[in-house]
């Protein structure tokens, strides 16, 4: 496949590394990298498949900006839900392009092991099955992928994720101890799975690699700059300087500020997603969120 990766973060960086091993692969940003194969935006949206890794707060901004429509398929390599709209990501994109020519990528993987060519495990969703199936046939012998038909679900799981990887970061910044991280764990799913459920997703999708293993992954280790957030409130530091240190996006932030705002609409019950969003944008002590949520 000819492929050009959109965004040379260290997630781009990463799947550059991944897609190069057996396709023809080039890479663009709005930086120059010094990186093989970098070219021009104008040479990148050339190609006919696309793999967009920018982050989804930037996504309709960025697409409004430069997309360039040629008849390219398009696999959306972010997580998130826009936090001005609550849209999600699929419908931020399909504003673009159409949905057959969309596909989304999710699971448990951070961009410093698969870099390493580490073994991991992908999803690609899409309403187009046989696009799906061309992205995961393309994937080096390290990455074993899976395909999905659930859209809404695998995008729901893999934006939920960051936030109740922030509540993790949290929870162990607190040294809470083990028991409360499995149970916060298991009670962030139900919740996930429960939102899902309100925009139709299957059930099953949460229970799945996308769901539950990107979760596991993203909540308890300090890969994890979601769960680095956590960490950083847990040991009273503001929001403003915990970003900064940080130096990265982290997705999970505005995600959280979507979820309560869709919560408060639609009147769905996501108490851990609700004492996040608190945490973040009100200051709430993170002591007193666990002592709420306990109660």
């Amino acid at each position: 496949m000819k492929i050009a990766i959109i965004g040379a973060g260290k997630w781009g960086l990463a799947l550059y590394h991944a897609f190069s091993q057996n396709n023809e692969v080039v890479i663009t940003s709005r930086s120059p990298k010094d990186v093989p194969n970098f070219v021009s935006l104008e040479e990148a949206l050339g190609y006919p498949y696309l793999i967009m890794a920018i982050p989804a707060q930037s996504a309709r901004s960025w697409m409004e900006q430069n997309f360039k429509d040629y008849n390219q398929s398009l696999l959306i390599a972010a997580k998130g839900i826009e936090a001005d709209t609550g849209a999600f990501l699929n419908e931020v994109y399909e504003t673009f392009v159409s949905k057959d020519r969309l596909a989304f990528l999710s699971g448990p993987s951070f961009a410093s092991e698969v870099i390493l060519s580490l073994p991991t495990a992908l999803v690609v969703s899409s309403a187009n099955q046989e696009l799906a199936g061309k992205f995961t046939d393309a994937m080096p012998s390290f990455i074993k992928g899976y395909i999905s038909s659930d859209v809404a679900g695998e995008e729901i799981a893999g934006a939920y994720k960051n936030v109740i990887a922030i509540a993790g970061g949290v929870c162990d910044g607190l040294k809470l101890g083990n028991n409360a991280r499995a149970a916060l764990l298991a009670r962030g799913l139900v919740e996930m799975s429960r939102f899902g459920e309100t925009f139709g997703a299957n059930k099953d999708t949460f229970l799945s690699l996308g769901g539950a293993g990107d979760l596991f992954l993203t909540a308890s280790s300090t890969l994890s700059r979601n769960y680095r957030v956590g960490m950083g409130l847990a040991h009273g530091k503001s929001l403003q300087s915990i970003l900064s240190e940080l130096g990265e996006v982290a997705e999970g932030v505005p995600t959280a500020t979507a979820l309560y705002h869709i919560a408060e609409t639609k009147k769905v019950y996501l108490p851990i997603a609700k004492e996040v969003y608190l945490m973040l944008q009100e200051g709430k002590d993170p002591l007193e969120s666990v002592q709420d949520l306990l109660s």
